[in-house]
């Protein structure tokens, strides 16, 4: 069974895989969502959480930098309860602070084009996040 890691924003979610032995994570896609008309992409995460037998969830927490939780961390609060709730497997919240950032610095530097950053970055830091939590628990 595998972990997907999310990096969910206003406007997309940024998809990671683990490996089935949860060692590495692997950018999968980048899925569009409107908050405001209440589209979250459930309908796709179902599609790959069956594609991929994922078993846990583990959702990008963003938290101010003095460690209080705003609009955005609450956005993600809401979310993971909607995944536990929709597929019944467990949700990890994951400090994301700077995890954008720091995916955006190793586009730079591997000289990616601003266009291409902007396609790829949520994928990157879902990537970056799910790494981070894979790490911790090896």
């Amino acid at each position: 069974m595998r972990t997907m890691g999310l990096d969910v924003g206003s406007k997309t979610v940024g998809v990671a895989l683990s490996d089935a032995l949860g060692w590495t994570a692997q950018g999968l896609e980048t899925i569009k969502i409107n908050e405001e008309q209440k589209q979250f992409g459930f309908e796709r995460i179902g599609e790959l959480v069956k594609e991929y037998e994922v078993s846990k969830f583990v959702v990008g927490f963003p938290k101010n930098m003095n460690g209080t939780v705003g609009p955005r961390g609450e956005a993600s609060k809401f979310y993971g309860k909607e995944l536990e709730k929709r597929f019944g497997y467990p949700v990890v919240y994951w400090d994301e602070r700077l995890t954008t950032m720091a995916a955006e610095r190793v586009l730079l530097e591997a000289d990616v084009s601003r266009k291409k950053r902007k396609k790829v970055i949520d994928k990157m830091a879902a990537v970056m996040i799910l790494q981070g939590y894979l790490d911790s628990q090896n």
